[in-house]
């Protein structure tokens, strides 16, 4: 998939996770953490990618070290900053991190949230499904 398609993609995923979250009550105008992943089978490209990350405003999780199910293994991390769920914004923060992952060859694997009930306390699942947010 080419960088600008996969920036589209990305959109209407930002608009589906949002629409998600507020529908099942999620409060509106809280601080979300956004954690968006990022994967490699090369450690090298991937510590590249995550100092860009940091150097661009976001908390960069140590890399983890993961095994496919057919035995491959991959390298990831995530790159976590809070804001409101302003798809406005969400769409600027993928694009530009669409982009780095291009640049280093890495793969953006999305971004994902928390259910943050009135009270402004994280739920770390789904209310009604009991699944994650991503």
């Amino acid at each position: 998939m080419s960088v600008e398609n996969e920036i589209e993609h990305q959109k209407i995923d930002n608009r589906e996770i949002v629409d998600s979250l507020l529908g099942d009550g999620s409060k509106e105008d809280a601080e979300y953490p956004i954690e968006h992943h990022f994967s490699c089978a090369n450690f090298d490209l991937l510590e590249k990618a995550a100092v860009d990350a940091f150097k661009l405003g976001y908390e960069v999780t140590d890399a983890e070290e993961l095994e496919l199910d057919d035995g491959a293994i991959i390298f990831c991390f995530d790159a976590t900053i809070e804001h409101e769920l302003e798809l406005e914004r969400l769409d600027k923060d993928t694009e530009e991190l669409i982009r780095l992952a291009d640049k280093h060859k890495i793969q953006y694997d999305g971004w994902g949230t928390y259910f943050i009930d009135e009270n402004g306390l994280i739920l770390e699942n789904d209310p009604d499904e009991d699944e994650y947010f991503e």
